[in-house]
């Protein structure tokens, strides 16, 4: 950019304007903070209450199965049909005989949905299942 100094001759400006710059780092700064939330979410579930606090496990051996009231199946918070799902953990079963499959269901959800999981997982000899609850207030 050139512009004219007093003595009427030119001069060049070396300076980079950072305005625009930080201007577009903070939009995407915003826009990644509010997306991020809902991202992570996959079902929105009402669990039923009841049942205690849950007992120290290691983390790489769980796998939670979601399932909405109105039949939608996810595994770690990633939607897929249900024979997928189970094909996945019998997968991970033969890898880990630890495994421990939670089961999140709606407490609007019909039992039959629930039933398939288990037999899915009992099909391949998956028996440590779980089926989770919103732990009583004490």
């Amino acid at each position: 950019m050139r512009r004219f100094s007093q003595r009427s001759h030119l001069v060049t400006l070396s300076e980079i304007n950072i305005t625009p710059l930080l201007d577009l780092a903070f939009v995407l700064l915003i826009i990644f903070v509010i997306t991020t939330p809902l991202l992570e979410q996959s079902i929105n579930l009402k669990l039923p209450r009841g049942g205690s606090r849950e007992k120290n496990l290691n983390k790489s051996d769980i796998r939670t199965v979601e399932i909405s009231n109105t039949g939608y199946y996810a595994l770690d918070k990633k939607k897929m049909p249900l024979p997928q799902i189970i094909s996945q953990l019998a997968g991970e079963f033969r890898g880990n005989q630890n495994l421990v499959v939670y089961i999140r269901a709606d407490k609007e959800s019909r039992y039959d949905l629930v039933a398939q999981v288990i037999d899915g997982c009992q099909k391949y000899g998956i028996t440590r299942y779980s089926l989770r609850t919103d732990p009583t207030p004490k």
